[in-house]
């Protein structure tokens, strides 16, 4: 399995910073596997190689791609595009190897240590009363849990190999889960933010503020992000996103990264 790429905090001076060490790190793992007679490796690319450049409908499947050239998608969007492409070429091209590949959406749920990744970070912020107000930003969910189990799956089914599978549970926003925990943290209630940016605000205020511009690309839309490939060819039945959500502040309170007044506990 493959899991590594950059993803660095803030923007990168030049998007060769992110870009080549993901899609040259992909390339030298599975050749690397390939040599060493590993029948299949098992890529961990992401949502961001799908679903950023925009769709009518805002449907998306594995049959869809960001194309790397959509005006302003981050780099490390852009990384993730160029190193599956890559890495499909290289098996295509050279054979003697299967590939398959997990696109995950935002990753949530229990954390092991206190160093929040990038989404489990919005959580910690908004328990923490870092955010007044959120962007009208709307995203794919899916517990690391299933991530993981999605990964096994890929690894071991038969009809896995030379197939992409979007690794997602659900639609949410950050205005919907500051409800979620609103509702069932409600130690945390005066904290959590109570209104919601319009994404003319957003496309303003993204000019000068780089942690926006991935609202900003989206343009507040919806995305219906399908799992019915996952389902139907591999057994996968991800957790629902509310009990996500729940499990990933419970994990940051017992961790201490949170700390509320009381016992902090969640509401039944």
């Amino acid at each position: 399995m493959h899991h590594a790429s950059p993803f660095p905090p803030t923007p990168p001076e030049t998007e060769d910073e992110v870009v080549l060490p993901a899609r040259d790190g992909a390339l030298r793992v599975i050749a690397a596997a390939r040599s060493a007679g590993i029948p299949r490796v098992v890529m961990t690319s992401s949502f961001a190689a799908v679903g950023y450049t925009l769709t009518p409908d805002n449907h998306y499947t594995e049959a869809n791609w960001t194309d790397p050239d959509t005006p302003g998608l981050p780099a490390y969007h852009k990384s993730k595009v160029l190193a599956e492409a890559a890495a499909w070429d290289y098996v295509r091209t050279n054979g003697g190897i299967e590939l398959a590949v997990v696109n995950p959406t935002g990753i949530f749920g229990p954390q092991l240590v206190d160093r929040p990744s990038g989404s489990i970070g919005l959580i910690k912020a908004l328990m923490s009363g870092e955010m007044s107000v959120v962007p009208v930003w709307n995203f794919g969910v899916v517990d690391v849990r299933d991530v993981v189990d999605l990964h096994l799956r890929a690894m071991l089914h038969p009809k896995a190999a030379g197939e992409r599978f979007l690794a997602n549970s659900g639609s949410s926003s950050l205005f919907i889960i500051a409800n979620i925990l609103r509702e069932r943290f409600p130690a945390a209630a005066d904290r959590l933010p109570a209104a919601e940016l319009a994404i003319e605000q957003v496309r303003e205020a993204a000019k000068t503020e780089p942690a926006l511009r991935d609202a900003a690309v989206l343009e507040g839309r919806i995305p219906d992000i399908s799992n019915e490939k996952a389902r139907s060819v591999l057994g996968w039945e991800p957790l629902d996103v509310s009990d996500t959500i729940v499990a990933t502040a419970e994990s940051l309170i017992q961790l201490g990264a949170v700390t509320l007044p009381g016992n902090g506990s969640p509401r039944p």
